[in-house]
C-alpha cells in the first residue's frame, strides 16, 4: 500500500511546527533506528521531550480529522509521532522498519503496519532528501511540497536519499492498522475512495449508495480488529 496524501496539514501548521523545533535541541536519529542504526545519519528531536510529545500530540488531532489519511490508514494505534531533520551529507540506506514498537514513556507496543513521512519543508529549500519507497509498481520516489504526507507499507524496502544542500525536516511515525493485511486494506481504501467520488453524482441516498456502504462496513467488519 503506497498513498499519498495531499496537503494533509496546512501551511500555517506547517510554519507552527517548524518554528517550534527550530528552537529545541536536536539529537542524533539513532536511537529511533533499532537494528538499522548503522544504515541512518540524522537529528531528531528527543522522542520523549516535552516538545515531541506536544507537538506529536498536535499533528495526531490535526492528521485524524483528514479523511482521506484516515480512510487509508484505518488507524488503531499510532505511535506518537517523532521529528527529524537530515542536513547536508545525512541519509538513510536502504531498509524495513522493525515489527513491533514499543513507547518507552507509556509503555504501548503495536504492530507496525504503516509507516508515514510528512514533509514539512519545501522542495526548493534542499537538493537530495527524497524518500523512496519500493512497491510492488517498483521504485517510487517523493519529494511533496510542505504539508504532505506519504503513508506506505512498513514492510516495503525504503530510504531517504543523500541530502546535499539545505535541510530537509519531517516528522514520522508508526501505524497500526484495523485491518492487518495489506491488500486487504488497499482494497478498503479503494471502495471508500469510489464511494466519495460517486456520492456528490448520485447522492448520498440513491439505493446504489446504501449498497456499497453497506458492502464498504461489512469488509470492515470482517477484516476489521478492534
Amino acid at each position: 500500500m503506497l498513498v499519498h496524501v495531499r496537503q494533509a496539514i496546512g501551511k500555517e501548521e506547517v510554519a507552527a511546527f517548524r518554528g517550534a523545533a527550530a528552537r529545541a535541541p536536536w539529537e542524533d536519529g539513532a536511537s529511533t533506528a533499532g537494528a538499522n542504526a548503522g544504515l541512518k545519519r540524522n537529528r531528531q528531536l528527543a522522542p520523549d521531550s516535552k516538545l515531541s510529545r506536544e507537538l506529536g500530540a498536535r499533528l495526531l488531532s490535526s492528521l485524524l480529522g483528514n479523511t482521506v489519511f484516515v480512510s487509508a490508514a484505518i488507524p488503531q494505534r499510532i505511535y506518537p509521532p517523532l521529528f527529524n531533520r537530515y542536513d547536508a551529507d545525512d541519509y538513510f540506506e536502504p531498509h524495513v522498519d522493525n515489527a513491533i514498537r514499543g513507547d518507552a514513556v507509556s509503555g504501548e507496543r503495536i504492530r507496525v503496519d504503516l509507516a508515514a513521512t510528512l514533509f514539512l519543508s519545501e522542495p526548493d529549500e534542499y537538493d537530495g532528501g527524497e524518500l523512496i519507497v519500493e512497491d510492488i509498481y517498483g521504485s517510487r520516489q517523493f519529494k511533496p511540497p510542505a504539508g504532505d504526507l506519504i503513508l506506505y507499507s512498513a514492510g516495503s524496502l525504503h530510504m531517504v536519499t543523500p541530502v546535499t544542500r539545505g535541510t530537509r525536516f519531517a516528522s514520522f511515525f508508526w501505524l497500526q492498522s484495523m485491518i492487518h493485511a495489506d491488500e486487504a486494506r488497499s482494497l478498503v481504501c479503494d471502495l471508500d475512495a469510489a464511494i466519495q467520488e460517486l456520492a456528490p453524482r448520485i447522492g448520498g441516498d440513491d439505493p446504489d449508495m446504501r449498497k456499497l456502504a453497506v458492502v464498504y462496513h461489512n469488509l470492515v467488519r470482517y477484516w476489521g480488529e478492534a
